[in-house]
């Protein structure tokens, strides 16, 4: 017994001996020094764009990095994410799996959370013809100019007198909730008598903290040992959320249902919201398109296109605040295209080149998603000559690689200008603020046809100013939670030239 116990233990050292002698060293890309259990998280004291902008600009473009037990390498340069989204596109077409996916996308039933494969082709192809194609955007560009003419019906009867002081960032998210709504499910979001009461806030923010959650990685997804704890009650609140969130999902799909079974004029395609046409498909083919599929659709649609085109209208609009010569090349293009006889609409914003420009020079420095969604190596590949293991996250800097000065020439300052000309499609992957590869954002589309026209309307309708002499601070945005974020408030009038189209709205 004592020699089987000898060999086994010979057995071992020379297995370990092996080990050390023979295992070959990877060429992994540089990042600092990991500490055991925590990796590098003890780095991450700011937000995750900026800290990881600071050890960018240490170690280089590509950076490998460990995040608790998981190998992760962060990209921001144009070639190095053109790699990793073009030769290697398919190997990081996964998303890595999070406790919040595990508790809010219905089984990583929503496409942006779907494995790469047949199903989430399928999800994709669904949802880029039936919302953001040319046809559809065309078919639901009249909810998306009644939500903004009520918009401007509410500033004029707020305005009309003189000039006050409106919550901006209030009425850009109400305003593309409601949209957001409107499309996957024929309601708005919130339904209130008197306009700009403390119930109507009160009910929209109970809105927005349903459905609003952080789907992002948490500590509990990097050590492990935390989740099997119940760190901090991380999963506990999640489950609770999603409980909330699924009842009020459940409820807005029974309504539609009755309403199909009560309405004569389901069919008519004209008129059908998204989740009416998913339950059209679901007669077809049940088995697919279960309700939890169709729940995971109406997530995606309120999270991806409500608050980020809310959050660039308050950074573009901020921008426009403190730099009053950018505002005024705007309203002298839109006056000059467009005039005040009738409000501008969709079919005009081919016409209106630089106010496109001032969108995108927003959109370079502050993207709605300053870090892509990760994505997730299914094999080991090579990236600028690195070799990157599988499983590996990836996570393209894209607030960095916009704000590269060896990029873009005085990369800090608002110039529209930079992009006329060819609007931001000639500059490639160092312009990517709805992603790239095959899982790019499939409604960038929908997402400027939304911001252009309520910037469009908004500045041919009205005078605007800052409220009081400083600079318009929104850099709280990349500082803080977005809800806790102090409300973004300007000045507004009616302009003299619009009072009377105002007047007949």
């Amino acid at each position: 017994m004592e020699s089987m116990d000898y060999y086994l233990a010979l057995l071992l050292v020379v297995f370990l001996l092996k080990k050390i002698l023979f295992h070959r060293k990877q060429n992994l890309p540089p990042g600092p020094l990991a500490l055991p259990v925590l990796g590098h998280l003890h780095l991450i004291r700011k937000p995750l764009p900026l800290a990881l902008q600071t050890l960018l600009s240490q170690y280089g473009p590509i950076l490998s990095l460990k995040f608790g037990s998981r190998s992760v390498i962060v990209v921001s340069s144009p070639s190095a994410v053109e790699e990793c989204l073009t030769k290697n596109d398919i190997i990081f077409a996964n998303r890595p799996q999070s406790m919040a996916g595990d508790h809010f996308t219905y089984n990583y039933s929503a496409f942006v959370w779907a494995p790469y494969g047949d199903f989430w082709r399928i999800l994709r192809r669904l949802t880029v013809v039936e919302v953001f194609c040319s046809k559809s955007l065309q078919k639901t560009s009249a909810i998306r100019e009644d939500e903004v003419g009520m918009l401007l019906c509410r500033l004029f009867r707020v305005s009309a007198s003189g000039k006050r002081k409106v919550d901006l960032k209030f009425l850009f998210s109400l305003l593309t909730c409601n949209v957001m709504m409107r499309m996957t499910v024929g309601k708005r979001c919130v339904e209130v008598e008197t306009e700009d009461s403390e119930l109507e806030k009160q009910l929209f923010q109970e809105f927005k903290e349903t459905f609003f959650p952080s789907l992002s990685l948490n500590i509990c997804d990097f050590i492990p040992v935390l989740r099997m704890i119940g760190f901090k009650g991380i999963e506990k609140s999640m489950i609770k959320m999603n409980n909330m969130r699924d009842k009020f999902l459940q409820n807005l799909l029974d309504e539609v249902k009755l309403k199909r079974i009560n309405s004569k004029t389901s069919d008519e395609e004209e008129k059908r919201s998204l989740v009416e046409t998913l339950l059209s498909l679901q007669e077809l083919e049940p088995e697919f398109y279960t309700d939890e599929v169709i729940k995971s659709i109406m997530v995606m649609m309120f999270i991806a296109g409500a608050e980020t085109s809310a959050v660039t209208l308050e950074w573009v609009m901020s921008l426009l605040l403190d730099n009053p010569d950018a505002l005024q090349r705007v309203k002298a293009e839109i006056d000059h295209h467009v005039g005040h006889g009738q409000l501008l609409n969709d079919l005009d914003l081919v016409k209106l080149p630089y106010l496109r420009c001032v969108i995108n020079e927003t959109l370079r420095l502050y993207p709605a998603g300053p870090l892509m969604l990760p994505h997730l190596s299914s094999e080991s590949c090579t990236v600028g000559e690195f070799e990157i293991p599988r499983d590996t996250i990836l996570l393209v800097n894209v607030w960095a690689m916009h704000r590269d000065p060896k990029v873009w020439e005085d990369p800090n300052e608002f110039k529209p200008e930079r992009f006329e000309g060819h609007l931001g499609e000639q500059h490639g992957f160092k312009y990517i603020p709805f992603g790239a590869g095959r899982r790019a954002c499939p409604g960038a589309g929908m997402g400027m046809r939304m911001v252009s026209l309520a910037l469009g309307v908004l500045i041919q309708c009205f005078e605007w100013e800052k409220d009081g002499l400083e600079k318009v601070d929104m850099s709280y945005n990349y500082r803080i939670s977005l809800s806790k974020a102090k409300p973004l408030v300007a000045l507004c009038s009616p302009r003299q030239e619009s009072v009377e189209l105002l007047s007949q709205l």
